[in-house]
């Protein structure tokens, strides 16, 4: 983790369309800098290349405009003072103030020490400023870069609606070295990784750079591209009395398939645009459940689901998969995107680990949350509809049922 490092500049080139990027940066404001510290501003300056450990601007990736703040490492290990902090807060206010998708890309050892707690606290003027665009129904995407630690990811490092990181990169909150003056011993190993912390659900995926400019493509397409609904495969709800009469239980069996297509297959077939998001973003993470930002058909919108390839009698749905379907119902009401619900699921975990994290009052929160949900709502009752878990996904502004699909408080073996 402690090999060469993508500057600033490199990251631009790397994600934005060739000469589309157009800075709006200016000379940063005056700090009050003693004589030792005016000459650290003068060196970093002079190794950098640049003015500040960040630079700021507008471009384009596909020819869709979006907003861009990129740390630089190589000035003063990318730390966050008064002036770094009010060039971030101008270029995010502009942003929002321009209706932009905005990308941001740190890679900082957090705080910047010379300037004592004054620095400390811009963190929460930075904050403030993406809350407010995120407010404003725009997206907000994030690159972690190494290393990427302190009160730049304690802030605005991480609220993105889509969080990914640098292969290898260094992500935490408290730095190695600070951990071991403090406590005279090593941070243990393979904590503070964009691996380990995807595994965890604290963020979203591991992306190499040449990789970011595919991801944020998508993501563009899907938060920005306008709906074009294709009806030109719209065909007529099938009546109730066109449907076959087949015993509960042959559909039970039916659902039961390994063969039958689940939320993958919908993705694969049917998601002209998708990116996919990982875990809680709070460090949970359950295999049973997919969610992602996707485009069907001309028309865009938050996506989750139960994984019946992900699903047994073993592993079943906990805790952590409905915090996060409570996510995506956030994510959705955030971006003013439609939110749709896939249902087949086996069941919800049974088992001490779920009682004592808390599985039926999440149940609960769910349905609140949905039933309250301010963005349309469609639920699709995929496979399988067994228990709470199933009903916490069901109360949407419409409810479709594909063949055989059905729901029941218990699996029919239980309630037998």
């Amino acid at each position: 983790m402690a090999g060469s490092r993508i500057s600033a500049q490199e990251f631009i080139d790397g994600v934005l369309d060739a000469g589309s990027f157009t800075s709006w940066d200016v000379p940063p404001v005056e700090v009050h800098a003693d004589e030792s510290y005016r000459a650290d501003l003068d060196r970093a300056a002079q190794k950098s290349g640049v003015d500040e450990a960040v630079l700021t601007g507008v471009g384009t990736v596909h020819g869709r405009r979006v907003a861009l703040i990129a740390c630089e490492f190589a000035f003063l290990a990318g730390s966050i003072g008064v002036a770094a902090a009010e060039r971030i807060v101008t270029a995010v206010e502009r942003a929002t103030a321009e209706g932009l998708p905005l990308l941001a890309s740190p890679t900082s050892g957090g705080t910047r020490m010379q300037e004592g707690t004054l620095a400390f606290v811009q963190m929460v003027k930075i904050a403030a400023a993406v809350a407010a665009h995120k407010a404003a129904h725009l997206g907000y995407a994030v690159y972690l870069r190494n290393p990427t630690t302190g009160g730049v990811f304690a802030s605005w490092g991480s609220l993105g609606h889509v969080t990914a990181a640098e292969p290898g990169a260094l992500v935490g909150f408290l730095g190695p070295r600070v951990y071991q003056a403090l406590y005279q011993e090593d941070f243990p190993e393979g904590v503070q990784t964009a691996e380990n912390l995807y595994r965890r659900g604290v963020i979203d995926g591991v992306v190499p750079l040449d990789g970011v400019r595919q991801v944020v493509h998508r993501l563009l397409r899907v938060l920005v591209e306008p709906d074009r609904p294709d009806t030109s495969a719209t065909r007529a709800v099938t009546s109730v009395d066109d449907v076959p009469d087949v015993p509960a239980w042959q559909s039970v069996m039916l659902t039961r398939r390994p063969e039958r297509p689940g939320i993958r297959h919908l993705l694969r077939h049917a998601a002209s645009a998708q990116v996919l998001l990982s875990g809680t973003g709070e460090g949970e993470s359950d295999r049973t459940v997919r969610l992602s930002l996707a485009r069907f058909r001309g028309v865009s919108c938050v996506l989750f689901g139960q994984d019946r390839s992900g699903q047994s009698a073993a592993v079943a749905m906990g805790p952590g998969a409905l915090r996060a379907a409570r996510r995506a119902m956030h994510l959705a009401e955030e971006l003013r995107l439609p939110l749709v619900l896939v249902i087949d699921t086996l069941g919800a975990s049974l088992s001490r680990e779920a009682e004592e994290r808390g599985l039926a009052p999440e149940i609960a929160r769910c349905l609140a949350d949905l039933v309250t949900l301010r963005t349309p709502t469609v639920s699709v009752l995929l496979g399988q509809g067994t228990g709470g878990g199933a009903l916490a996904l069901l109360p949407a502004d419409r409810v479709l049922c594909a063949q055989h699909g059905w729901l029941a408080p218990l699996p029919p073996e239980g309630a037998s």
